[in-house]
């Protein structure tokens, strides 16, 4: 095997073989090669592409770059994956709904990629958690517990880490058949049953039109049943935050006062639609509604915060968290309003220039080693279609210096449009796929 040949064939717009593929992808993990001949094979996979066949080979190639795990327990394992957006939380909602309604969910998630938030960094905006846990550490939780959301240790996909930090760093994020093999081989790498994939689409997500995310779950749908593991994606909407702040800490308030609130709003409905999938197609509900229901009633009554509560008190949280969870988390030290400028409804929500501008604000990563301030962001972003009259605020920055500050009340400014009539509003579910 030859690095500069299999570049050479995806240069040409050719499918390296199975063998080819496998090779590239343990050499990824074990530094075979190299990072100039990493950052080429992304571009020409982002550039040219893979056929169905080769995203399949490539995905399994990389899941099998290390360790499967393997579960005996007494239900169904199951895991759930969006592709991406702003505002987007749902992980931390739906992992303990989904234990408390029986299942085992070994969530192994990123961190930040691009103007998205990342899962493990909200999460670890909490004091104390500690997601970096070894293979027996997260067993035991997931079966103590129900849940457990954990970055992937070193032996898990080790061929998507480095390949996770190269698409960062060389543009090519958006890639449908590197973002399919990413997502999928951390996924079937924890030796789930079934998986839900949630694609998100709209100015928020790396998918801007209902078409392109037709495309990635058709993509990641097919790949992952032909790779043995039973699943569906629902497409929703991303015009707009899913909670109307962006932000770690600010995201986590937004998870607790639903937690331990009335449980209403988008983003429940999105846990609800993709809880109603996994629960129907393990045989833990009759059908999708059924499965819906169940996690909505796990969220309003109470059942997700204590498994919340227990999951992150073993993973090193404080034990009291979802009962004083105000006290725990960090808070930004300049706060400022973004007010409009004239009258009118909220016609359009720039998400990822709200994501850059957390970015810059220092809630996200420019570079790979960056240091993430969980207490920066965006908040009480208001929503799509609101009446809102001059001096009227739009939404309030958390930073830490004034210069911050100043620049994203600019950014934010930028990013929502204002327009003499109310805009259709779209629906947060938009279709189902697999």
């Amino acid at each position: 095997m030859d690095a500069r040949a299999i570049l050479a064939k995806l240069r040409h717009k050719q499918t390296p073989t199975k063998e080819e593929l496998a090779w590239m992808a343990h050499g990824l993990a074990d530094g075979t090669i190299t990072d100039a001949q990493a950052g080429a094979f992304a571009m020409a996979v982002c550039l040219n592409g893979l056929s169905d066949v080769g995203r399949v080979a490539l995905t399994i190639a990389m899941r099998d770059s290390g360790r499967v795990l393997h579960w005996d327990v007494d239900g169904p394992v199951l895991d759930k994956h969006s592709t991406g957006g702003i505002g987007d939380c749902v992980s931390l909602l739906l992992a303990p709904a989904l234990a408390a309604c029986g299942a085992y969910v070994p969530m192994i998630s990123g961190r930040g990629l691009g103007h998205t938030g990342g899962t493990l960094d909200k999460l670890e905006a909490i004091p104390g958690v500690n997601t970096h846990l070894s293979e027996a550490e997260l067993k035991g939780i997931v079966r103590q517990v129900g849940c457990a959301i954990v970055g992937a240790t070193s032996d898990i996909a080790p061929a998507d880490k480095r390949l996770y930090a190269v698409r960062d760093n060389s543009s090519t994020v958006d890639s449908l058949d590197l973002i399919t093999a990413s997502i999928l081989s951390k996924k079937l790498a924890a030796g789930i049953d079934g998986l839900v994939l949630d694609v998100k689409v709209g100015s928020g997500a790396f998918m801007k039109t209902l078409a392109e995310g037709q495309a990635l779950a058709e993509a990641l749908t097919k790949t992952a049943n032909a790779s043995k593991c039973r699943t569906t994606a629902v497409i929703s909407d991303m015009s707009q935050p899913l909670v109307p702040s962006v932000g770690n800490a600010l995201e986590v308030a937004e998870v607790m006062r639903l937690l331990t609130g009335n449980g209403r709003g988008p983003i429940v409905d999105v846990a609800a639609a993709l809880g109603g999938v996994l629960l129907a197609n393990s045989g833990l509900a009759q059908d999708v509604q059924e499965g819906a229901d169940a996690v909505v009633h796990a969220i309003r009554k109470g059942y997700a915060a204590e498994r919340f509560a227990r999951m992150l008190s073993a993973l090193g949280g404080p034990v009291n968290f979802v009962d004083d969870w105000r006290r725990f988390l960090p808070e930004a030290t300049v706060i400022r309003q973004v007010n409009a400028v004239q009258d009118g409804y909220v016609a359009r929500i720039d998400g990822q220039a709200l994501g850059w501008a957390v970015v810059g604000l220092g809630g996200g990563r420019m570079y790979e080693e960056d240091r993430i301030n969980p207490a920066v962001g965006i908040s009480d972003v208001v929503r799509l279609g609101t009446q809102v009259k001059k001096g009227q605020t739009l939404a309030v920055v958390h930073a830490v210096r004034s210069d911050q500050a100043d620049a994203a009340v600019r950014d934010t400014l930028q990013a929502i449009t204002l327009s003499g009539s109310r805009p259709k509003v779209p629906d947060q579910i938009l279709e189902r796929v697999g």
